[in-house]
């Protein structure tokens, strides 16, 4: 599962983040029982994602830092599922990383790093990082990447430049684990901030839409199925589809212990993570801050999962 879980500050100032509008001081009067209401939302989603069998594995992004994690998996509904959380802080300005939960009983990581996103101009202002996970499902590999891309504030072509360097960093990785293994799983899910055919995804990433011609080390996204169709983020009153699962042809082989297919990643959209726009024409996110105002929502994303079979 992906979820970008809409801004999970922990209620208290740190000097060295701009996170003041999330205290309880703040304009947006952040509050214990307002982050904890939030956490307790997250939990269900995260739950119902999984008909009451939650996710093995739980990608998130715009978390603060490892205490919203911690509070996350032991101080909601998740703590009967035993997980356990991985958050490497970066160099974002406002202090939001991407992090990963997971279910030891499912999963069992092996090792975890940070692919530092280190753009080449000058001053130029810090991202998340990328977060990489390698960890056995049974006796199976598989690399997970979890991404938070550089927003498209300022504009989608001011800032396309920074998507695609991100896009070269991730590429990069992957290239170099499937160089060493040719039977390397590998899975990238994410907020990437841009759609299945921008360059970034498409020319750069050249994550493919068929996988059907998919040569030796491609890379396919599942997510194109979507495109124009459905989407997980709303922006003035259009879908798109930010969030994506991205998979290497290995992944797909059937033939394998532990595979995935086209068909097997979804958007999940339940009616409690849906609300009414303004001219009650749509339904859209049901986000914790409409602007200033709290609106007691969930996200301003819709979460997507990706189911993966294993033979016993």
């Amino acid at each position: 599962m992906f979820y970008n879980v809409e801004n999970l500050f922990f209620p208290e100032d740190d000097s060295l983040k701009n996170d003041n509008e999330f205290t309880p001081d703040g304009v947006k009067y952040w509050s214990y029982y307002r982050y904890q209401t939030k956490l307790n939302k997250i939990a269900k989603t995260i739950i119902a994602v999984g008909e009451w069998n939650a996710p093995a594995i739980v990608g998130l992004c715009e978390v603060e830092n490892i205490q919203c994690v911690n509070d996350l998996i032991y101080a909601s509904p998740l703590t009967r599922y035993g997980y356990q959380g991985i958050l490497i802080e970066s160099g974002d300005r406002r202090g939001i990383d991407v992090a990963m939960i997971y279910r030891p009983d499912l999963f069992t990581v092996i090792t975890q790093n940070a692919l530092i996103i280190n753009f080449p101009e000058e001053n130029a202002r810090p991202t998340r990082d990328i977060l990489y996970v390698k960890g056995l499902v049974g006796n199976d590999t598989i690399h997970v990447f979890v991404n938070h891309w550089p927003s498209r504030y300022g504009g989608e072509l001011v800032s396309r430049p920074k998507r695609n360097f991100a896009a070269k960093v991730l590429k990069s990785s992957i290239d170099s684990i499937q160089r060493i293994d040719s039977t390397a799983r590998i899975v990238a899910m994410g907020d990437f901030n841009d759609h299945p055919t921008d360059e970034s995804m498409s020319s750069i990433l050249y994550a493919q839409k068929d996988k059907n011609n998919l040569k030796k080390d491609d890379l396919l996204n599942l997510t194109w199925q979507y495109e124009h169709k459905e989407g997980t983020h709303q922006y003035q009153g259009k879908w798109s589809i930010l969030d994506q699962f991205i998979v290497n042809k290995q992944f797909l082989d059937s033939s394998s212990n532990l595979f995935t297919s086209e068909s097997a990643m979804h958007i999940f959209k339940p009616d409690f993570l849906l609300s009414p726009d303004k001219n009650g024409m749509d339904n859209i996110p049901n986000r914790t801050y409409i602007g200033y105002k709290y609106n007691g929502g969930y996200s301003d994303h819709l979460p997507i999962y990706l189911d993966l079979f294993l033979k016993y």
